[in-house]
Parts: structure tokens; sequence; C-alpha cells
């Protein structure tokens, strides 16, 4: 089969998904109204609430989604087959990422722009939000162990990456002060781009190692430790400084990307080698149900979103209608990267036949980034003519900019959580945010390297259990959002199905890990995979009890 019919009735999809299931939720079951006040006016201060244009939130919101995840899961699932993962890819996003993300936009915006877990006070009980705080935690500190693990591979695997890498950081630190003294936005962003790109092309001549070995600890391990350094220290930074620049700059990035894979497919039309049922797995592969649902969350249905939305988004939406356009939608442009990374690591750009991508793909883990950035650079090369050396960085590079992103962001919400803690529990050495930031860098590394040894690749033995853990944030994010409808009278089905489907894939995922990692003596995990599994059943008895008193009529503030 050609790479460009799975693009087209993907794509397709998509937007049949956006034209009619959007604008039916948003229309009949949000009921989304313009007459209703949103926060970022009526709480406007001009730094955290402030109305923005949808097209430029959407932006903001997409780029802060999108990070890495969307390249890894999907670039790992594939091992069970192509069309496995294009389904869920497909009507995931369709069904349950665009309802998530547009339903947690909505209700953290009826709710005064509350984050998820006060909202999950206000509409479920205040030992709920407790409780949410805790997976919210876990799912960020996974969440950063991770990409802080794929940074660290990339740079170690595609060295050319390292240079443009450190010079995106650099030009969005003068962009940011530059905005600060009220230049034009347009003629610096442009400038900006071209930097950008001056040195992915400088990079492809400027490899950048560190030595294998170094203080005791191999490469990987060394760039680990300096990337969270840099996060420790970017977190504490105010966000126009380096992460509303970096935002705008990598979503450039993102779209020039996604405008070179996508193109690359129509121009060259590549077929695809990767089986669509794969009946070769190793003895030791995992079910592909309930695995597939976990090891694509991003790109399908993530909980993270929901921090996002009703984090930062919410509290600028301009009018309660931009909702749709803003979280269905950026559902959509994140479900369209997880289908091209399906496409770049199942056709002849990566494998020119079945036996050599299963040479590729060896065992469930095999591939990955290294799969997508190499299928997708000979991709480009084929589609457009450009050199597989400079599109194999700027790959590289995009993938360090998106999951870098997302470790910025990630450890400035693992700040706020514990100095909410501090604030909640009155200890005030956590109210303090170099000691909550220490705090949330050291959970990170003890995770990174307890869980992986002096490697540090604790973060990539974490992916499954990061994605159930994900999911089951995204199931509870669904639960809320339920109760609100429930409350309201209407039909909560829509969100009530996808919820329970996605908590029972995560669920029981997390019991199988939670074995396989008991039977592999990893302690460390097996009390985190304990935790988020006890948690999320408290929240739903939670949940259950809140709707069957409010059915009898009783009161529901508790």
């Amino acid at each position: 089969m050609q790479s460009i019919t799975i693009v087209l009735l993907g794509i397709v999809g998509m937007i049949i998904g956006w034209f009619f299931y959007s604008k039916f939720i948003a229309t009949k079951i949000f009921r989304l109204d313009d007459n209703n006040v949103t926060p970022a006016h009526e709480l406007n201060d001009g730094k955290d609430f402030v109305p923005t244009n949808k097209v430029v939130l959407w932006g903001h919101h997409f780029t802060s989604v999108a990070g890495a995840a969307p390249i890894v899961g999907p670039a790992i699932a594939v091992y069970w087959g192509w069309v496995p993962a294009v389904l869920w890819v497909v009507f995931g996003t369709i069904l349950f990422a665009g309802v998530h993300d547009m339903g947690a936009l909505w209700a953290s915006a009826r709710h005064k722009g509350k984050s998820m877990g006060a909202l999950s006070e206000s509409v479920i009980g205040k030992r709920t939000r407790s409780l949410f705080m805790i997976v919210i935690f876990l799912v960020l500190l996974m969440v950063n162990a991770v990409f802080g693990v794929v940074i660290a591979n990339s740079f170690v695997d595609q060295p050319n990456a390292v240079f443009p890498a450190w010079t995106a950081i650099a030009v969005a630190l003068i962009i940011g002060q530059l905005l600060k003294r009220n230049f034009s936005l347009i003629p610096m962003c442009v400038v900006g781009i071209i930097v950008l790109y001056a040195s992915v092309y400088a990079g492809s001549y400027i490899p950048i190692e560190l030595p294998e070995t170094m203080f005791g600890l191999a490469d990987t391990a060394n760039w680990i430790i300096i990337l969270f350094i840099y996060a420790a220290i970017a977190s504490l930074l105010p966000v126009w400084m380096l992460l509303q620049p970096r935002d705008f700059i990598n979503g450039m990035q993102l779209i020039v990307g996604l405008l070179l894979l996508y193109g690359a497919v129509f121009f060259a039309m590549p077929d695809i080698t990767a089986p669509a049922f794969n009946s070769q797995t190793a003895e030791s592969t995992p079910s592909i149900i309930p695995l597939l649902f976990v090891t694509i969350a991003c790109g399908a249905v993530s909980g993270f979103h929901g921090i996002v939305a009703s984090g930062t988004s919410s509290k600028q939406l301009n009018k309660e209608t931009d909702a749709r356009f803003v979280g269905y939608l950026g559902a959509v442009g994140e479900g369209s990267l997880a289908l091209i990374t399906i496409v770049a690591v199942s056709g002849v750009a990566l494998a020119a036949s079945p036996e050599e991508w299963h040479e590729v793909y060896s065992h469930l883990g095999a591939g990955s980034v290294s799969a997508f950035i190499n299928g997708g650079a000979n991709l480009i090369a084929s589609g457009w003519g450009l050199p597989v050396d400079f599109s194999s960085t700027i790959l590289a590079t995009m993938v360090v900019l998106f999951a870098g992103t997302t470790m910025d962001s990630g450890v400035r919400l693992q700040r706020y959580i514990i100095q909410e803690w501090g604030e909640i529990y009155s200890l005030n050495a956590l109210k303090n945010g170099a000691v909550a930031t220490l705090l949330a860098v050291g959970t990170c590394l003890l995770l990174a390297f307890g869980a992986g040894g002096s490697s540090g690749s604790g973060g990539m033995i974490i992916w499954p259990l990061f994605g159930s853990t994900n999911q089951i944030l995204a199931s509870l994010t669904l639960l809320v959002i339920s109760v609100m409808l429930i409350k309201l009278g209407r039909p909560a089905r829509y969100t009530l199905i996808p919820m329970f489907f996605v908590l029972v894939m995560a669920f029981f995922a997390g019991i199988i890990k939670l074995k396989e990692y008991y039977l592999a003596e990893n302690y460390l995990l097996v009390f985190l995979d304990a935790v988020v599994l006890i948690v999320s059943v408290l929240v739903m008895l939670e949940a259950w009890s809140v709707i069957s008193r409010f059915k009898k009529g009783e009161a529901t503030t508790g």
C-alpha cells in the first residue's frame, strides 16, 4: 500500500471530525455560548489572564501539548502493525482527544480558569483535589524524566542537533528581551526562523559530542544532568523571557516540519513496508490490548492536555466558542503529527523491504525516535531533494525542541504543585520557588537514574507506566467533565464512554506493568504504579458517590 492512501484517509477522517462531530459536541453538549464572560475578560490582569486571538491561542496550546510524545508513542507502537496504530490515532483524535481537550477548556472557563486539580474540588469534592494533584504530579514527573532521556539520546545519536538546539534557546532569549521593549513581532520572528535554520545547516557540519565517559558517567547520563540544570533555571525565569518566545519558535518549526513531511508523501508517494498486523513479534512482546492504548497516548488522547488546557489556555480564551477551535483543532494538529510519524517509520524511507523493516524493529521499543528521524529524513530527501544529513538535523532538532519545551513547562508546573502543597499544608519551605524547583528536578533525576541505573535510561523504561498514568489522568479529566454535564442535566455519554474505555485500558495496562516491575525487582516503579492505580480507584469512588447523591437530590459540595 502507498503511504498517501493512509495520509488521505487519516486527514479526511480528522477533517470530518472537525466539521461535524466537534460542532455537535460544542453546540449540543457543551453548549458553548459567547454570552458567557470568559475568565480572560473577567479576571484580566495583563499577565496570566489575557484575552487572546483564537489563532494565536491555538498556536500556544498546540505547541505546548505537542511535545515529543506524539512521535515517541506511535514510533514504538507501530511494532504491532501500522493498521492498529493508524486506527487508534485517527479515531482517538476524533472521538476522544478533541472532546477531552475542548471539554477541559470549557470546564475550566466555566470555573474562573481553575486548573483541573482545583476544578475537581469544585465539581466532585475536597478529597478529590488532593488525589488529583498526586496523579498530575506523577504525570509531570514521568513526562520530564522521559523527555530528558529522549533529548539526551537524540544528542548522542544526532550530535548535529546539539548546536541548533542550544542556538534556539539563545534566539528565544533575545526575542523575549526585544518583545519586552516593544519591538515588532513579525520581523523578529522572521529573523529568528532564519537564524534557527541557519544554525540547523551549520549544525550539520558542527557535531558536538560529550566524552563517552565523564565524571564516571556515560555521555547520555551527563546530558540528562545538563538538561535538568537548564530546565531548573528556565522554570524560574519569567514566562516572557524564554517560555513564550520559545513556544512561538517551536510552533514555526512544527509547521515547517509537518509541511516538509506531508509534502514529501505527496511528492514521493512511498510504499509501506511495515506489516499491517505484525505476526513476527518477539516472544516477550506484551499483548496489543491494552498496551497499544497507553503506548500511543499523545496523538490519540492525553491527560497532559488537560493540565495545559486548564492551566494556561483557559485563562487566555477570548470567547467561549473559541474552545472548539483551540481545543479540538489542537488535538487534530497533534493527531496529524502522530499520523505522519507512523508513515515515516513504516515505509521504504526507513526500510526498503519487509525484511529490513523487521531488522530495525526487532522488538518492542526498537526504532522509536531514531526510526522517525532516519525514516523522516529519507522521506524528505526523496520528496524535496534536500540532503539527508540536513533533513535528519531538521527532524532531530524538531524532536529536541518539542521535548525541551515540554520539560520547561513540566518542571514549572511541578514547581507550582509543590508550592501549592506548601500553601495547603502550611510548609513554608515548599513555598519557596528555588526549593520547590530543586525538589521537582531532584525527583525527576531520581526517577531517571533510579529506574534505569547510572545510564539514566529510566526515562524510557517507564514509558508504558507514563502512558498508563497519563491515560488515567485523561479518564479522570473526562470524569470531571461528565459530572459537570450530569449536574447540568445534559447527555454525558459522549464523555463517559471515552472515559470508561480509556480508564479500563490504562488500568489493566498498569496492572500488567505492575507485575513486570515486581518480577524485575524494580520496586520504585512498583510503588509509583501502585499509587496511581489506588488513587484512580479512589477518585472514581468519590465521583460515583457525588453522582449518586446528586441523583437523589442531595447536596454535592463536600
